[in-house]
């Protein structure tokens, strides 16, 4: 049974940072791309940035790029999304997502596996 579940979200002052974890265990992800996505209250749920377990490369929405890095540990099956100069409006619940198989694109449909989430609120 695949479980993912993320820890390391909080409350930080704007232009803090924070990083969260994803631990993920019940199969093999070496073949899988790990997302993270988050969703503020009244919005749609978004793609934050990915990673190709096997070879590391990396995906990130616009957003992000430059203040937030995706990465994973082989050894203990966890990927982390290091925030950096966070900004109120990256307020939101941030998910961590398995793909079996990734297509190159921010869909969430493509993801089958999900965590429970980690709330995450910056003040300004």
């Amino acid at each position: 049974q695949v479980q993912l579940v993320e820890s390391g979200g909080g409350l930080v002052q704007a232009g803090g940072s924070l990083r969260l974890s994803c631990a993920a265990s019940g199969r093999t992800f070496s073949s899988y791309a790990m997302g993270w996505f988050r969703q503020a209250p009244g919005k749609e749920r978004e793609f934050v940035a990915a990673i190709i377990w096997s070879d590391s490369t990396t995906y990130y929405t616009d957003s992000v790029k430059g203040r937030f890095t995706i990465s994973r540990d082989n050894a203990k099956n966890t990927v982390y999304l290091q925030m950096n100069n966070l900004k109120p409006e990256d307020t939101a619940v941030y998910y961590c997502a398995a793909a079996p198989v990734y297509y190159g694109t921010s869909s969430s449909s493509q993801y089958h596996y999900w965590g429970q989430g980690t709330q995450v609120t910056v003040s300004s």
